[in-house]
C-alpha cells in the first residue's frame, strides 16, 4: 500500500508539473504577441509622414488598432486558461474519485476474503473437531453453536451482496405488505441474543406497531444497524434497541457505546464500500455493504436515516418511518 501511495502522488506531480506547463507556454504565448503587436505598431507609425494632412487619423487608427488587437489577445488567452484550469479541475476530480472506488473495491475485496473465509474455516474446523474427537454433550452443543453463529453471519453477508446487487440493478420485487414491525425488531433481537450470548442487548420497543412495507428488507435493515452496533461497541457495554410511533411516524434507534463515529465521515459511512481507515488493518468484521444497503432500504421505504452522537460515548443511527407508505 505505501509504494500504491506513493505512485499515487508520483502520477499526481507529474500532472499538476504538466498542468503548470501548459498555463506557462499560454502566458508565454499571450505576452509574445503582445509584444509583436507593440512592434507592429511601432513599425507601422514610424512609417507615417508627420506632414501628411491624414497623419493625424492614420496614428488614431494604428493606436486603436493595437487596442484592439490587445483586447483580443487577452480574451482569448483568458477563455482559454479559464478552459484549461476547468478541465483541468473536472480531470482531477474524476481521477481523484476513480482512485477512491478503486481503493474502497480493493479494501472491499479484502474484507470479503476474510469475511467469507472465516465462518467456512470455523465450520469446518469445528466439525473435523466433533468428527475425530469423542466431546461431551456440553462441548458438542457448544461447538454447533459456534458453527451455527457463522454460519448465520455468512448467510447474513451473502443476502447483503445478493440484495445490493438485485436493488442496483432493479431487479428486486419490492412487497408492500403490512407487517408488524414491533415483532420483527423483537424477532431480530432475539436472534442476535442466541448468535451472541455474551452481548447485552437492551430494548424498549412499543408493542403491535405496524407498517406497510418490504418485511425482508425491513428485517434486513434492522439486522444491519443491531450487528453494525455489535461490531462496534465494547463487547461488555449493552446495545440499545428502541422502536417507538410518535405522530404517524415510526422511529427506530440503535444505539452502541463505543468509539462513536467523527462528524466528517457520517456521510461517508452510507457511500458503497466504504470503511473508516483500512480495511486491511480492521480488527471490526465488514465489508462497507451493510450501512449502504440500509440507506438504500430506508429511501426504498421513504424514510430518513441519520447518525448521531451518544451519550457519554457511542452512535445513534436513528430511522424515521412512516406509518404508511406507497410502493416506489
Amino acid at each position: 500500500m505505501p509504494s500504491k501511495s506513493k505512485k499515487f502522488r508520483y502520477i499526481f506531480f507529474l500532472y499538476w508539473f504538466l498542468l503548470a506547463y501548459i498555463l506557462a507556454a499560454l502566458i508565454f504565448w499571450f505576452i509574445a504577441l503582445n509584444r509583436q503587436n507593440r512592434q507592429m505598431t511601432k513599425y507601422e507609425m514610424e512609417q507615417l509622414d508627420p506632414a501628411d494632412k491624414n497623419y493625424q487619423p492614420a496614428l488614431e487608427n494604428i493606436k486603436s488598432l493595437e487596442k484592439r488587437k490587445t483586447a483580443q489577445y487577452l480574451g482569448e488567452g483568458v477563455t482559454f486558461f479559464l478552459l484549461i484550469v476547468a478541465g483541468a479541475i473536472f480531470v482531477f476530480r474524476a481521477v481523484r474519485r476513480e482512485l477512491r472506488i478503486s481503493e474502497q473495491q480493493q479494501n472491499f475485496m479484502i474484507a470479503i476474503t476474510h469475511e467469507l473465509k472465516t465462518p467456512i474455516s470455523v465450520a469446518k474446523l469445528n466439525l473435523e473437531t466433533m468428527q475425530k474427537r469423542k466431546l461431551d454433550e456440553h462441548q458438542q452443543q457448544r461447538l454447533i453453536q459456534t458453527t451455527l453463529e457463522e454460519t448465520n453471519r455468512l448467510n447474513a453477508l451473502c443476502n447483503n451482496m445478493l440484495l445490493s446487487s438485485q436493488m442496483e440493478a432493479g431487479g428486486y420485487p419490492f412487497t408492500n405488505e403490512e407487517t408488524n414491525i414491533s415483532e420483527l425488531i423483537s424477532r431480530c433481537v432475539q436472534d442476535f441474543i442466541t448468535r451472541y450470548p455474551q452481548q447485552k442487548i437492551e430494548t424498549a420497543i412499543t408493542p403491535d406497531i405496524f407498517i406497510n412495507g418490504d418485511r425482508l428488507l425491513l428485517q434486513i435493515l434492522a439486522n444491519n444497524l443491531i450487528d453494525n452496533a455489535i461490531k462496534y461497541g465494547p463487547k461488555e457495554l449493552p446495545v440499545t434497541v428502541v422502536l417507538t410511533e410518535e405522530n404517524d411516524k415510526i422511529i427506530l434507534r440503535v444505539q452502541d457505546l463505543g468509539k462513536g463515529i467523527a462528524a466528517e465521515e457520517r456521510d461517508k459511512i452510507f457511500n458503497k464500500f466504504y470503511r473508516v481507515g483500512n480495511a486491511a488493518t480492521k480488527s471490526a468484521k465488514g465489508t462497507g455493504l451493510g450501512l449502504y444497503l440500509t440507506k438504500k432500504i430506508a429511501r426504498q421505504h421513504n424514510a430518513n436515516i441519520t447518525v448521531t452522537d451518544n451519550s457519554p460515548s457511542g452512535a445513534i443511527f436513528t430511522v424515521i418511518l412512516n406509518s404508511s407508505i406507497e410502493k416506489l
